[in-house]
């Protein structure tokens, strides 16, 4: 009964953290919110590997992941730019684009809730990577310009709800031996993070902005390759006898 309790604290610690994020914020450390957002993200990310190993999948773990998300990748980081960023904006506008990324992440998780689909790819931009790039972007407010804060905050939300496919890492399980690994990993990850806050976020920042930049390569990719073959099976049909066109 126990072990079946483990993944949902895992998620708990997620949606504790997401928390605590938005409390930093609000009491001016930005760089120590955003490092629990993205220890918010390395919890979320084992949550569901640990019930698998533990084989303690359950509807309510999958309806309390969702809900953690929505306050640790949706709340929590809209919050934070709005606080480094958004504040001296119109307010009614920094409200609309502060609300819009929670808006869409939560549309985002509705839709992988209802959406059951063995494919390796998710459809749409993850909440977690999401969150956690505006979180991150959030340090280098102050070298980049407020228009294109609002603009990444707005495409990062609508890449939520978009049809762009993103690699999936989930099928990457732990193995119940190695299960002991994962508190020792999290208790590292948070002292390093304690200890180098600033920089360490500002790192993690490229492969979280690669990875969301990836599904659109990879969509124009698609697109590309799709357009080369109408066009050669046009090619063909022009080429071909007057009897097989008939």
């Amino acid at each position: 009964m126990i072990a079946k309790s483990i993944p949902s604290l895992f998620t708990i610690g997620n949606l504790f953290l997401g928390i605590i994020a938005i409390i930093m914020v609000f009491n001016g450390d930005t760089p120590m919110a955003v490092m629990m957002i993205i220890i918010a993200m390395l919890l979320d990310g084992v949550d569901g590997r640990i019930a698998r190993a533990l084989n303690a999948q359950s509807e309510f773990g999958k309806e309390l992941d969702s809900l953690a998300d929505v306050v640790s990748f949706g709340a929590a980081p809209a919050f934070i730019m709005y606080v480094v960023a958004f504040q001296d904006m119109y307010s009614p506008a920094a409200w609309i684009i502060t609300a819009l990324f929670p808006i869409c992440g939560a549309l985002r998780l509705a839709r992988f809730n209802v959406i059951t689909s063995n494919a390796g790819y998710f459809i749409g931009l993850p909440i977690p990577a999401a969150g956690s790039v505006l979180a991150t972007l959030s340090l280098f407010s102050d070298s980049i310009p407020l228009g294109i804060l609002v603009l990444a905050t707005v495409v990062l939300a609508l890449l939520m709800v978009s049809t762009v496919r993103y690699p999936n890492f989930k099928r990457v399980g732990i193995s119940k031996t190695a299960l002991w690994l994962v508190p020792i990993v999290i208790i590292v990850s948070l002292v390093l993070g304690i200890m180098f806050t600033d920089h360490l976020s500002k790192i993690i920042f490229i492969p979280l902005l690669l990875y969301a930049l990836y599904g659109f390569k990879k969509t124009f990719d698609r697109r590309h390759v799709r357009k080369k073959k109408r066009a050669s099976s046009i090619e063909q049909d022009e080429d071909a006898p007057p009897e097989f066109l008939a």
